[in-house]
């Protein structure tokens, strides 16, 4: 294994580029104590390096390339690589961050700086748990696998937004203890949403959990190039600007969602409640405006009705038309194959994972956009969050993924639900 590691290292090394030897020398040593075993010159230069920025994640990324390359091939954890990963994750606040080579803001109105100055949007994630953290919630460790780490998502985040992350509440966790030495550790509910927003805040898009790579990045392209717009619209037009933008993924959605139900043959079946209230009240506008252009804006659907009656075999089929190209892409690949080397698992057993993997994400796809982001369009285009991220946010998590702020159990625990525990269960 050692003599495998270090030849892979000594051809990473050769197939460095000239920008390796060429790096700032202040920025090459703040590099190397990043990694020091001293702790206390590691921590001090890590945090320098945070301070600088995207340019301090570059500069680990240059000086340790040839140790990325071999970790990711090889799932070695020295002691030196885990000092390198630790400098890594620290520096991008994001766990496995070798991966994704994304730097990510912690403070929103930094995040707002730097998008003000390279004018781009941003994308804010909101989830449970930290992303510098193994055990967020499961949406944003897949974020982690299947998203962040694919070669086109993370090359375009890189150039075209500032990204920022904020944690909503801790991530639920549970170990599972056999009695006989094994256990397993894994957190329980928890959803995540990525924001779009405008160098300013202002919410363009919102993503509701976790999509395939292609439809993530259809969005996020779709909304630089809103963004991009909006310079050009006087302010007073802006909000109608973005409305439009918004009706315009809507009405997509619904068109491609029935052509999709029309041609898998599945039947949509009304649950006995009837159908929901008509909710798409336009956002005020200015007297300006001419007030036809309301009608072209009203959002309103009302798929959830039939939700209950569709089975999971008619979701299936739905979903391989709606994302017929759901699978990871090789870097994701080699992320996933990386994390589960040593779990034993044979090349068939590999493939039995990756088909499960690529139904369970062309799945939650179709099910975000038919159930959940038309939802959000219809909050966006009544004016709900446009000024107020936290408070949409708020709505998002109680209304859409059922763990409302004011609920400490996260759904887990009912008072009038009777355990034969003592205390009931709870511990403290």
């Amino acid at each position: 294994m050692k003599l495998k590691r270090e030849f892979l290292i000594a051809i990473a090394i050769l197939a460095l580029s000239v920008s390796t030897f060429a790096l700032d020398p202040k920025l090459d040593k703040l590099a190397t104590d990043a990694a020091a075993t001293n702790a206390d010159t590691s921590a001090a230069a890590i945090k320098e390096l945070r301070a600088i920025g995207s340019t301090g994640l570059d500069a680990l990324f240059v000086k340790y390339s040839a140790d990325i390359d071999c970790f990711a091939s090889t799932g070695d954890a020295t002691d030196e690589w885990k000092r390198i990963a630790n400098a890594i994750d620290t520096v991008a606040m994001q766990k496995d961050a070798y991966a994704s080579h994304l730097y990510w803001y912690t403070d929103l109105d930094q995040a707002k700086l730097a998008a003000k100055k390279a004018n781009k949007p941003i994308l804010t994630l909101r989830l449970l748990g930290n992303l510098n953290e193994e055990f967020s919630c499961a949406n944003s460790r897949l974020f982690r696998a299947v998203l962040y780490p694919n070669t086109d998502v993370s090359k375009y985040l890189r150039e075209n937004y500032i990204l920022h992350w904020k944690s909503v509440r801790p991530a639920p966790r549970i170990t599972i203890d056999f009695g006989d030495g094994r256990k397993i550790e894994r957190t329980i509910t928890g959803n995540s949403i990525h924001y779009i927003l405008t160098p300013d805040g202002t919410v363009i898009d919102a993503i509701p959990g976790l999509y395939s790579a292609n439809a993530f990045l259809t969005y996020l392209t779709s909304a630089k190039k809103e963004n991009d717009s909006l310079a050009a619209v006087p302010d007073v037009q802006r909000s109608l600007a973005l409305m439009r933008y918004r009706k315009g993924n809507f009405d997509n959605i619904i068109k491609t969602r029935q052509k999709v139900i029309d041609t898998a043959g599945v039947q949509m079946t009304e649950t006995k409640t009837g159908t929901l209230a008509i909710l798409a009240a336009p956002m005020a506008m200015a007297k300006a405006i001419v007030v036809d252009e309301y009608s072209i804006l009203r959002v309103y659907d009302d798929f959830a009705k039939f939700e209950p009656s569709v089975k999971y075999d008619d979701w299936s089929k739905l979903a391989s038309l709606y994302e017929p190209n759901p699978a990871p892409d090789a870097s994701s690949i080699k992320f996933i194959r990386r994390q589960n080397a040593k779990t034993g698992l044979s090349e068939d057993e590999f493939k039995q994972l990756f088909t499960k993997l690529d139904t369970f994400i062309a799945l939650d796809t179709t099910r975000n956009d038919f159930l959940f982001h038309t939802k959000v369009y219809e909050w966006l285009n009544q004016g709900r969050g446009t000024g107020d991220l936290e408070s949409l946010n708020s709505q998002v998590y109680d209304q859409i993924f059922k763990t409302p702020d004011y609920d400490k159990w996260l759904g887990l625990y009912s008072p009038d639900v009777y355990t034969a525990l003592d205390g009931n269960g709870i511990i403290k």
